[in-house]
């Protein structure tokens, strides 16, 4: 998965500017950026994102600002250069392939910026192919071209806002998945007990579907209690929810399975579900209970990729 938010909002946020687009078209050995990342450049030095972590990017700005003046999209390639190699190299042992291509109607077309932001909004992933001899992106997937998927941020729909949800919404934040904690019970819902957290005080099913979960998104029910966690469950399951789980012993799982099934959901969406929420790692307490949770919450996301 690569996390280009930051940089399409950069994009955005400087369209009346003159940019260009660094992309990472290919790694080989132990890259240290996943192929698709990307960097954006300003015409005024400034820029956003990455392509390898900090080896490679002062050659590249460099390289930007001749696409910037007017030189063509173009192909770089970068390795382990011996005795250079914290200069233009990649002491990690890897390799990659970056374009460098202007920001416009002759390279990355710049309404693509809003397309992937408006789809990402919506949930939804986006795919983009460029013609690496061209240097021409346009939307959609061309055969024989250069590929980049932009998926949705991760999120985490915590449903139930008791004190699991608590450690689970810190450690999501510490993972880099947005947590947004959902429960109409106002005494529960509090900023001082989720600081910094997004609160959701609507009924779960109109606040899941509200948020149109994707593949990254999950969704987690919490509160013990079948009017709340129920509906949430019924959303998630009428999207294409990354992952979904709920809390619970195998006996209450089974009753909840009944009464989904009475909803009129079929055995194979009923499976989709975590119950008991999370892998098995002998939990005990909050904390850990939330870590087995956000354990098994990544590797469903991981199993999408």
């Amino acid at each position: 998965m690569n996390d280009n938010g930051a940089v399409i909002g950069k994009a955005m946020e400087w369209r009346s500017a003159r940019l260009a687009l660094a992309t990472v078209v290919a790694t080989w050995g132990s890259a240290p950026r996943p192929r698709g990342s990307h960097m954006i450049v300003h015409e005024d030095g400034r820029f956003e994102g990455s392509i390898s972590g900090g080896c490679v990017e002062s050659d590249v700005l460099q390289r930007a600002a001749e696409v910037i003046a007017g030189r063509p999209a173009h192909l770089e390639s970068y390795g382990v250069a011996d005795g250079d190699a914290w200069a233009v190299g990649l002491p990690c042992g890897g390799e990659i392939r970056v374009l460098v291509q202007p920001v416009g109607a002759d390279g990355f077309d710049p309404t693509l910026f809003e397309r992937v932001a408006a789809e990402s909004e919506k949930g939804r992933a986006i795919t983009l192919s460029t013609d690496l001899e061209t240097g021409l992106t346009r939307e959609g997937s061309t055969e024989g071209q250069f590929h980049n998927r932009y998926d949705p941020p991760r999120r985490v729909l915590i449903v139930g806002a008791v004190q699991i949800a608590q450690s689970l919404s810190a450690l999501a934040q510490a993972i880099g998945v947005t947590p947004v904690v959902i429960d109409p019970r106002g005494r529960f819902l509090t900023e001082e007990r989720f600081p910094g957290v997004e609160l959701d005080d609507r009924w779960p099913d109109e606040a899941v579907a509200a948020r149109f979960p994707g593949e990254s998104t999950a969704v987690v029910t919490l509160s013990h209690d079948i009017k709340i966690d129920d509906p949430a469950l019924a959303a998630a399951l009428r999207a294409p929810t990354g992952y979904i789980a709920a809390l619970g012993s195998r006996k209450s799982h089974a009753a909840r399975l009944e009464r989904l099934a009475a909803l009129g959901f079929p055995p194979e969406e009923l499976t989709r579900i975590d119950g008991p929420a999370g892998l098995n790692i002998g939990a005990v307490g909050a904390a850990e209970i939330a870590l087995s949770i956000a354990a098994g919450m990544i590797a469903a996301f991981n199993s999408k990729r």
